[in-house]
Parts: structure tokens; C-alpha cells; sequence
């Protein structure tokens, strides 16, 4: 599903990831820890398409397609989600305009008919329901006045409206607590835990993957992957930390 070949990118100069290489396959679920600086997050912002991000060298293709041709909203339409380690807040618009313009402008794009709204609706409260999310909070504008924990759920259930491919989860475990994360955790694996889909998690943590259970485990530092294994190196890395494969 996603092949990533020698792949070097840069922001306002600054080198950041240097020659990385990455296949996921459908029905995978890969995680990617890592000490603080290493391009965690640059790699999720490249795939997403962020602006600011060059890529340098090395390329990158999604269902056979070259994903640095596209745009981010034709990635987005191509079954791209990035869900993002501090989710914004878009005063002024509320959830359920937000979700229903993001759905229907993907559908447009594949030639999909709209939602209604009432179709529309019956979608969102499904999903609100199986996150545990207030139907209330639907109608509030986008992450405004939410904790973190909200926040996270908030993103899941967007995941789930748009359904996508591939999902591109950046420190999703950030500011939950174990209630939260355990809902968060069943979140990631009912949506996309199917074996037409993919997910790439990227964690500090081994608490996570105590919920989403990774197929591969893979250590990135200083731009590369330093080590690939099984949900056992996450194990290894939280009793002995980032020191020794870093190194």
C-alpha cells in the first residue's frame, strides 16, 4: 500500500529525515518510536503533504500512485488521514459542517454522491456513539473549549466519518488517560483494523500498543530506520529506552 525509498526531506533548510525506508502493506499496522528529534512527526507531516516540508531526494508511492504528486486534499481523497499529535481548533465551525464539507468534498472527488444531511447525521452519532462522544459536541465549533482527551476521541470519530485507507496517527496517546486511551486504542482498531487498510503509528510509548497491536515495530533516529522487529521492541525499548539502538 505505501512504499517509502530512500527518502530525504528538509524544513527551512534544516535536514530532517535522511534516507528513510518504509513499506506497510494492507492489513498492517506499523509502529514507529524514537527519541525526540529523530522525524517522527516530519515523516507523518510529508505524507500528509504540509506545507513547509521539501522533499529532497527519494520518493514515495501510495497504491501504486506517486504521492508527492498530489495535493494534500487529493491525498486526503486517495484515503490519506493524518491525525496530528495536537489537534487545532477551528472557531466558528462547527464539528458537524467541518465533517460533512470534508466528506462530501472527498466523495465529490471520486465522483461519489453527497450525503444529505440527514445521512449525514446518522453517520456522525454512530460514531460519536462508539467513541463515547457527546452528540452535543458535534454541533460545537471544532475542538474549541475541548480537553485533550475530547480532542483525541474528536479526531476518531472524524477518522471514522471519512473512513479512510491509510491513517497516519501521530502521538495519538498523547494526554489521555487510561480510560481515554483504552477508547481511543478500540477506536483505532474497529475503523482500521481490516485487511483492505493500513495504519502507521507514531508513539513514545509502548501504552499504546498495549491496545493497537503492532505487526512491525520499527526504531527511527537521526532520520533513518535504525531497527525493525515485532510488538516485542516496543517491550524492549520502554525497559531499556532509546540509548542503546539510537546510539
Amino acid at each position: 500500500m505505501l512504499k517509502i525509498e530512500n527518502l530525504h526531506a528538509e524544513i527551512d533548510g534544516k535536514p530532517i529525515l535522511k534516507g528513510l525506508t518504509l513499506s506497510v502493506n494492507a492489513g498492517e499496522v506499523h509502529a514507529i518510536m524514537g527519541p525526540n528529534g529523530a522525524g517522527k512527526s516530519t515523516l507523518g507531516y510529508v505524507l500528509g503533504g504540509r506545507p513547509g516540508y521539501e522533499v529532497t531526494q527519494g520518493s514515495i508511492s501510495f497504491d501504486g500512485e506517486n504521492l508527492l504528486d498530489m495535493e494534500p486534499h487529493e491525498r486526503a481523497a486517495a484515503g490519506v488521514f493524518l491525525g496530528f499529535q495536537y489537534p487545532v481548533e477551528i472557531p466558528g465551525v462547527s464539528n458537524v459542517q467541518f465533517l460533512r464539507e470534508s466528506l462530501n468534498a472527498q466523495r465529490a472527488t471520486r465522483g461519489e454522491a453527497p450525503l444529505s444531511g440527514a445521512e449525514f447525521l446518522k453517520v456522525a452519532r454512530a460514531q460519536a456513539d462508539a467513541l463515547g462522544l457527546d452528540h452535543d459536541m458535534l454541533k460545537r465549533p471544532v475542538n474549541v473549549g475541548f480537553s485533550g482527551g475530547e480532542k483525541k476521541r474528536n479526531e476518531m470519530v472524524q477518522m471514522g466519518i471519512i473512513d479512510p485507507k491509510f491513517a497516519i496517527l501521530d502521538e495519538t496517546d498523547s494526554g489521555l488517560d487510561i480510560d481515554a486511551l483504552r477508547i481511543v486504542g478500540d477506536g483505532i482498531n474497529r475503523i482500521m483494523r481490516q485487511p483492505t487498510k493500513a495504519v502507521l503509528l507514531i508513539t513514545h510509548y509502548q501504552r499504546l500498543l498495549d491496545y493497537v497491536r503492532p505487526d512491525v515495530v520499527h526504531v527511527l533516529a537521526d532520520g533513518r530506520i535504525v531497527r525493525t522487529g515485532g510488538p516485542e521492541l516496543a517491550h524492549e525499548l520502554e525497559r531499556e529506552g532509546y540509548g542503546q539502538v539510537a546510539a
